[in-house]
């Protein structure tokens, strides 16, 4: 193993781009929506379309960073550019923890819809962590052995998975009846009130907006594919998710949603019948193994471009004779695997509900840092951001950062600040590494001198 030079590899091209965007946002979580936000009536068609606005803003801003700088590491690599080395860090270890820890949580969601076809799964806790981990390892090594091997997996699950949520939405005008969607909020709060707290519930499922910027270097032409495979994969998301939440409102009334486990398949059996019920299981299975291919792809992708830069440990540095990032993804599955043996147990799937919350804010915060960076840039590079659409960038920044800030608020004081404390404890190894850099240097002098 080497640190530099990265070796030849074969790269990610527009098709593989756009489906890691679409396939890292279209998870697990999607397929369990409906029924979460069947509490909020129609109004939660309102929260789709407002949080999907959100993520379009968020998608132009990594869009024009990544025309702008192509380069690996994403949100860190702007917030570093822009800020310096310690929001760059702060950057990398929010979003570092946020991947692996969410990483655990859809190896769980994994197990979960196996278990419709393997019942044994939810009756003994052992097996089951063994198939999560099974699953977490054969992925953790298929993007060791290249991103291209894992490019290839991910084209090949999210078509898999789109086709049973395109196929609901294209039915669903055949179902429709204006009685589904009423009382508008049945929820009892207010209608902001109702609006945000379904907002709340859909935003986990666009994180992953940025993931064609992270592994930057390792997609073909970066400055024309990862603007479209951003831009496009976000569109493509949110359309899917508002299309598929209207037809399962319509095939499945309200006070059945509200209870059900498996809302999607539920539809699907009403419109087509079992046999479709069972074939939408099997997309929530793929769609589950998909994201955790998409996202371990990730997982080493954000400390290695930062211990290039001296703000992770050297280690994370090293690449494959691949020119794969195999010590942070391998150390970032060692850490899923220890998270999941030492918490799997029957609460486990309760528990996860709040990690996920934490996941998502340590994601909004570089997503936040994103969208400052972009304006930074703007009026300290001003040779990237000349031209016409200088305004247009820098309204869209703007919206984008105020966005943040209000899905960080909606998050709830008691996300936030655990949050917080988890964040800021990455300040002591960011202050030992600065420590070591000095040192290095000093006994550098020293020698010369």
């Amino acid at each position: 193993m080497s640190v530099t030079p990265l070796p030849r590899r074969r790269k990610l091209g527009p098709l593989m781009a756009t489906a890691l965007v679409v396939g890292n946002m279209i998870g697990s979580g999607v397929f369990l929506l409906p029924a979460s936000l069947a509490a909020f009536g129609s109004a939660s068609l309102v929260a789709w379309v407002l949080t999907a606005t959100g993520a379009l803003l968020l998608a132009l801003v990594f869009a024009r960073l990544g025309r702008a700088y192509p380069r690996t590491g994403g949100p860190y690599a702007y917030a570093r550019r822009a800020f310096g080395d310690f929001v760059g860090f702060q950057t990398a270890w929010g979003y570092w923890i946020a991947v692996w820890v969410g990483n655990a949580a859809i190896a769980v969601a994994f197990v979960s819809y196996l278990g419709y076809f393997w019942p044994a799964l939810g009756d003994t806790a052992l097996l089951a962590a063994g198939v999560a981990l099974a699953a977490i390892w054969l992925l953790t090594a298929v993007n060791v052995r290249g991103v291209r091997q894992g490019g290839w997996i991910q084209a090949v699950t999210t078509v898999a998975k789109l086709l049973p949520l395109v196929a609901l939405a294209v039915a669903a005008p055949f179902f429709i009846d204006a009685g589904d969607f009423t009382p508008f909020n049945p929820s009892g709060q207010s209608t902001f009130g109702a609006v945000s707290a379904a907002a709340s519930l859909t935003l986990w499922a666009f994180i992953g907006i940025e993931s064609a910027t992270v592994p930057a270097e390792d997609v073909e032409n970066p400055e024309r594919t990862i603007p479209r495979a951003t831009v496009i994969g976000t569109i493509v998301t949110a359309a899917v998710y508002i299309l598929g939440t209207v037809a399962v409102f319509a095939a499945v009334p309200r006070q059945v949603l509200v209870d059900s486990t498996a809302p999607f398949a539920d539809a699907a059996a009403v419109m087509f019948g079992d046999w479709a019920g069972t074939a939408v299981a099997i997309g929530a299975i793929v769609s589950a193994f998909g994201a955790l291919n998409g996202w371990i792809l990730l997982q080493g992708q954000v400390p290695l471009a930062a211990a290039r830069d001296g703000l992770f440990p050297k280690v994370f540095a090293r690449v494959s004779r691949w020119g794969t990032p195999a010590v942070g993804l391998i150390v970032s599955s060692v850490l899923v695997t220890a998270l999941m043996l030492l918490n799997y147990n029957a609460s486990l799937v309760e528990q996860f509900n709040f990690v996920i919350l934490l996941a998502t804010l340590t994601t909004l915060i570089p997503y936040a840092y994103a969208a400052m960076a972009q304006l930074m840039l703007m009026f300290t590079d001003r040779e990237r951001f000349s031209g016409r659409r200088l305004a247009l960038d820098g309204t869209v920044a703007v919206l984008a950062f105020a966005y943040t800030l209000w899905t960080i608020a909606g998050s709830g004081y008691e996300v936030v600040y655990k949050g917080t404390l988890l964040l800021l404890a990455g300040i002591p190894v960011y202050v030992w590494l600065k420590h070591r850099d000095h040192h290095d240097t000093a006994e550098i002098t020293r020698k010369a001198a």
